[in-house]
């Protein structure tokens, strides 16, 4: 698995090469100091997961995260950072990040939260996630046939299932579907929900009372 990292402090891009390539599938092919860079390194080295820091000089994390998912949907970025603030949590979603990790997060789970967001599955730091499901919840929500109008009975089925965090193997072992059938679907959501990314897809269904 090819990682790039972007941090604009040089101690944490060190410390985390050197943890991470402790992993037997892990390979760190590159170190950016800033979003710009990251964007540059991104279309040489192509990596599979990007770990994105958020606030840096110049080019942010945000902005990074957007040009990167924009260009090559295919890379997954994971967000890693100190800022937990609900202002930047929902921009990196929005921006297509897989999921958002604070940096006191213990090695071994960034680990697994790599290993499952290459799966497909979504990883929030549970103070984040806090925040975030308490702002959704403040928000009005907007009845589920607002979502019916736009997606068909079985893509609903599994978009409660994303919703839920069940990554692809699980939601066809829950619906007795195929996983090519459920990639299939989760494609047409994302496309029909004008979103990049299933974390951005779980925030409308949540939205949605769903």
């Amino acid at each position: 698995m090819k990682i790039l990292l972007c941090d604009d402090q040089a101690v944490i891009r060190d410390g985390l090469e050197m943890l991470l390539n402790l992993e037997k599938d892990f390979q760190v092919v590159g170190s950016a100091q800033d979003g710009a860079e990251a964007v540059e390194l991104a279309e040489q080295k192509r990596p599979d997961l990007i770990l994105m820091d958020l606030k840096m000089p110049g080019v942010n994390g945000i902005e990074a995260t957007r040009r990167i998912r924009a260009k090559f949907p295919e890379i997954k970025i994971l967000v890693l950072t100190t800022y937990d603030e609900d202002e930047w949590v929902f921009d990196a979603i929005r921006a297509g990040a897989s999921g958002y990790l604070l940096k006191d997060t213990p090695r071994q789970k960034i680990v697994e939260a790599i290993r499952g967001t290459m799966e497909g599955k979504s990883f929030v730091d549970p103070a984040v996630a806090g925040k975030m499901m308490a702002q959704i919840s403040s928000n009005q929500k907007q009845p589920v046939s607002v979502l019916a109008e736009k997606l068909t009975e079985r893509e609903l089925d599994v978009l409660r299932l994303i919703a839920k965090g069940f990554n692809n193997a699980d939601i066809a072992a829950q619906l007795h579907l195929s996983e090519g059938t459920v990639r299939n679907h989760v494609s047409a959501i994302l496309e029909k929900l004008g979103v990049s990314d299933r974390t951005q897809a779980a925030v409308i269904a949540i939205q949605h009372g769903m």
